[in-house]
């Protein structure tokens, strides 16, 4: 069997020996003769599975004792639109800070249901960059301030956790959760696609402190009412259970590896090693400010775009694959998310010396 490093931004890679583990299990888990994916959300099974994988997220991320943690569906741009329904409690605006396309969407939903004012924009970039703190425009009134703080397309990424005062902080974390220790108790909710550094594209997960919900607007549907879902223990209706179950294996994985502060330094100590590269290259560039760019994503332009398609196919021929940049920014992009081992970054840069080499 031949594994290739896979750069995709989501679904990513997932590691190696939670998908053993898995395969093992397929046919007969801990002795039920039943697979995971057969299973009733409603038996022991599950719901022992279900258990412990909130227990290792509480775990994982030190969540306190008055945050709900949401197993659900629908992806963060289904969240584009459950989040205002369940958190504007009355009020009427919600303040944005713009930072690229992730941002953008959820700036375009939340329309739908509320005044939207940009506190902050990074557009003037090309966003390049987080706009600084002391330049936010925020309303004391506002039902909360959206973040995104990890922009995929972009690579642009947080590196700190923004004082909003007496306001709720809400963050799409899809593209860099459990990559970094994150202080949860500053942020009054947390959602997060799992598909990049949790699991199968499927499950979407809310942390949410418990004085946000159970007001959500008439018109929210009972699947899409954090506090419904959190009262039935987030099986109102039939939750991603096998999703579920993958995400618990990815716990265990990041817990056996020593935790957050380990799967940071791993981080780092990768995207180091890329971004040294990129600095020092003639041929390649990185369009992001050095202190926002993202531990996550990585996009870099070759000088000449002509050369990219001779690019992916030598990549391509390497086992190096999906590192075409999104469609909206052309270019490369290369995703190295907690499973991404630091071999397959340094297999990169090998070979983009090598591409250097013969076409700088």
């Amino acid at each position: 069997m031949t594994r290739v490093f896979n750069f995709s931004a989501g679904p990513a890679v997932l590691p190696e020996s939670v998908l053993r583990q898995a395969a093992d299990e397929m046919l007969d888990w801990h002795g039920s003769g039943m697979s995971v994916m057969e299973m009733s959300h409603r038996g022991k099974e599950f719901i022992a599975i279900h258990a412990e994988a909130e227990a290792l997220l509480r775990e994982l991320l030190a969540i306190p004792a008055n945050y709900k943690v949401l197993f659900l569906q629908g992806g963060a741009i289904g969240q584009n639109a459950i989040v205002p329904m369940n958190l504007l409690r009355g009020r009427s605006s919600i303040d944005f800070v713009h930072t690229g396309e992730w941002s953008k969407k959820s700036i375009g939903e939340a329309k739908k249901y509320a005044k939207v004012n940009i506190a902050a924009s990074a557009e003037a970039s090309g966003f390049s960059c987080v706009p600084p703190r002391e330049t936010w425009q925020l309303d004391p009134d506002a039902a909360y301030v959206h973040i995104c703080s990890n922009e995929t397309i972009g690579g642009v990424e947080y590196h700190f956790t923004p004082d909003t005062g007496g306001v709720p902080l809400v963050a799409d974390m899809s593209s860099d959760i459990l990559s970094r220790p994150v202080d949860v108790a500053r942020y009054g909710l947390i959602y997060c696609g799992a598909q990049k550094n949790i699991g199968p594209a499927g499950l979407t997960i809310v942390i949410v402190r418990d004085d946000l919900i159970g007001q959500a607007m008439p018109i929210t549907p009972s699947a899409f009412d954090y506090q419904q879902q959190a009262d039935n223990d987030s099986m109102l209706n039939t939750p991603p259970t096998y999703a579920i179950y993958i995400a618990g294996l990815v716990f265990h994985w990041i817990k056996a590896r020593g935790g957050l502060a380990a799967m940071a330094a791993h981080n780092q100590a990768k995207a180091a090693i890329l971004y040294d590269y990129l600095d020092e290259s003639r041929l390649y560039s990185n369009p992001v400010a050095r202190a926002d760019r993202s531990l996550m994503n990585v996009p870099f332009k070759l000088k000449d775009p002509a050369l990219d398609e001779a690019f992916l196919k030598g990549a391509q021929s390497r086992g190096l694959l999906q590192l075409k940049g999104h469609r909206s920014v052309g270019g490369m992009r290369a995703s190295i998310y907690n499973a991404m081992p630091v071999e397959g970054v340094q297999a990169l840069v090998a070979y983009m010396k090598e591409f250097e080499a013969k076409h700088g």
